[in-house]
């Protein structure tokens, strides 16, 4: 399996989070202050099996709740998680199917022939607004796994919630042109790749989870800010709860992520918090 590295864009810390929400608080004037605070969608979050018991589902809820969460996009491993929130929850959560039953399968799935009989059979019981997120890389993609699952998502009008490089995004695209993939971290590539990988599928849509490169200490970088002025609609934001401890966050993440928004045009802003979010998954049926 090919590993990838992030250097380009560190993990966000708690420390970025607390220095980052302060500036953004201190910069945005009396007057903005009063207003209520912004809502969020967040595009990105998981509630696994080792989550299950330290944080009950009444709890998750009510910290997403705390945190100003409008909608919240949840998959987990394994799909019983992604369930019981959307029971205890469904006006917030909306359910994707990650092809993991455990943690240990992110390096395997994709030549697991059994994964596929699981998705189609939870895609059976459950409705879901995605698939994933999942783990693929470079001509991975083109393996009899993934394309099952690219087709799963053009049968039941799903997005693919995809952690890849750009060639995985590329071969998922050629597997079905009408494809909507939603491309994790934004591949955690930099901002110059992200505008031409939008600019060359025009159904593809980024999640800014985990990174911390396009802001600092509130202030949106110039290369990040281009990117976002050109292409408003395909941004949407997520925390990645990818272990127990990061719920915690949460609410410290959604503060932060109104501080630097703070620094673009309300509109863009606006787009980006959880318009975007909203028009692309929250108005999908779920039955």
């Amino acid at each position: 399996m090919r590993t990838q590295t992030h250097t380009a864009a560190p993990p966000l810390n708690r420390r970025h989070w607390v220095l980052g929400t302060a500036a953004g608080l201190l910069g945005a004037g009396a007057a903005q202050a009063a207003d209520p605070p912004m809502p969020i969608f967040d595009a990105h979050l998981h509630y696994s099996h080792d989550a299950w018991e330290r944080l009950p589902p009444k709890d998750a809820i009510a910290l997403l709740r705390k945190a100003g969460l409008k909608r919240a996009m949840v998959s987990s491993s394994s799909d019983d998680g992604t369930q019981m929130l959307y029971r205890e929850a469904p006006d917030l959560i909306l359910p994707s199917l990650r092809p993991y039953r455990v943690r240990g399968e992110l390096g395997t799935w994709m030549r697991d022939a059994s994964v596929v009989g699981m998705l189609e059979e939870r895609l059976q019981k459950y409705r879901y607004v995605a698939i994933g997120e999942y783990h693929i890389f470079g001509q991975d993609a083109d393996l009899p796994v993934i394309r099952r699952v690219v087709q799963l998502a053009r049968q039941h009008k799903l997005f693919l919630h995809s952690h890849s490089d750009a060639e995985a995004i590329d071969r998922q695209f050629a597997q079905d042109p009408d494809a909507r993939i939603l491309w994790a971290h934004s591949g955690f590539d930099a901002p110059e790749k992200v505008r031409a990988m939008l600019g060359k599928h025009k159904n593809l849509w980024c999640d800014l989870a985990y990174r911390s490169d396009h802001a600092t200490m509130g202030k949106v970088s110039s290369d990040w800010r281009e990117t976002f002025l050109a292409f408003p609609d395909r941004f949407v934001v997520g925390t990645d709860t990818f272990t127990p401890e990061r719920w915690y966050y949460v609410g410290e993440h959604a503060n932060w992520t109104r501080a630097w928004l703070a620094d673009l045009p309300r509109e863009v802003a606006e787009r980006i918090g959880y318009r975007n979010g909203e028009a692309l998954f929250a108005s999908l049926p779920l039955k």
